[in-house]
């Protein structure tokens, strides 16, 4: 993927779906231990990083991870009560934070009782810059420890959709609605907050991902999620099977 990262890209592919969310439960357990304060993590929706979810809810891993210091963030959601089937938050309230000993306090999830996308988005901005201190973010200081991304068999990432032209172009501000593109409003992180991570990790599993895959490889720029550049470094933790159109 040239010119992604500076710190290049690392590859985990697994056998499976299961051993690759195994795996992937492995590696953020290790990230969060080197945190030396706060870990922040920044979670994502979607079928694959619900795998990992139900992971990390479970022996050996909700044991060793540091939850009394971890820090909960989205980087997407629609704009729907948080008890519906289309809620990120309430996917990973029942597959991981129901489980594990975290801080009511610290999971933030984007605030959809607002009576529109916008006033969430603006809404979840001032939080995170509550959260980190400041309205303008520091290469030096990243906003999130660990950024978990999906990808759309469409190349999106986060609400970040190939049509979704005013939040692919935003560049100040950290969060905005996306409104048109899918039935549902969405409320998405932008570029600038996305990227403001020590580590992103995409999580891409299964046969119908291996065509969008292997043009995330080759950093197509059509791609939203091919444009992520993160201050740090960039994991893609898949399977044998969308990585078997694309084997290197």
């Amino acid at each position: 993927m040239p010119g992604v990262t500076a710190l290049g890209v690392h590859w985990d592919v697994a056998p499976d779906a299961d051993a690759m969310a195994e795996r992937a439960a492995s590696w953020l357990v290790g990230k969060a231990l080197e945190a030396a304060e706060v870990f922040r993590l920044c979670l994502s929706g979607g079928s694959t990083p619900e795998a990992l979810y139900r992971k990390l809810a479970a022996p050996p891993f909700r044991d060793r991870f540091p939850w009394s210091r971890t820090h909960v963030f989205w980087g997407d959601e629609r704009f729907v009560p948080t008890d519906s089937p289309l809620s990120n938050y309430r996917m990973a309230r029942e597959s991981l934070l129901a489980h594990v000993p975290v801080a009511p306090g610290a999971v933030h999830p984007i605030p959809t009782a607002h009576d529109s996308p916008a006033k969430a988005a603006d809404a979840y901005e001032r939080l995170l810059e509550t959260e980190y201190g400041s309205d303008s973010l520091d290469p030096a200081r990243p906003l999130f420890d660990v950024m978990l991304l999906g990808l759309g068999t469409d190349g999106h990432t986060a609400s970040l959709f190939p049509d979704a032209k005013v939040a692919l172009a935003e560049r100040e501000r950290w969060v905005v609605p996306v409104i048109g593109v899918k039935a549902e409003p969405r409320i998405t992180l932008t570029y600038p907050a996305l990227e403001s991570s020590r580590h992103v990790a995409f999580l891409v599993s299964g046969a119908d991902k291996a065509p969008i895959l292997a043009r995330l490889a080759d950093g197509d720029p059509a791609l939203p999620a091919a444009r992520v550049k993160p201050a740090g470094d960039l994991w893609i933790f898949t399977d044998a099977a969308a990585r078997g159109l694309h084997d290197r």
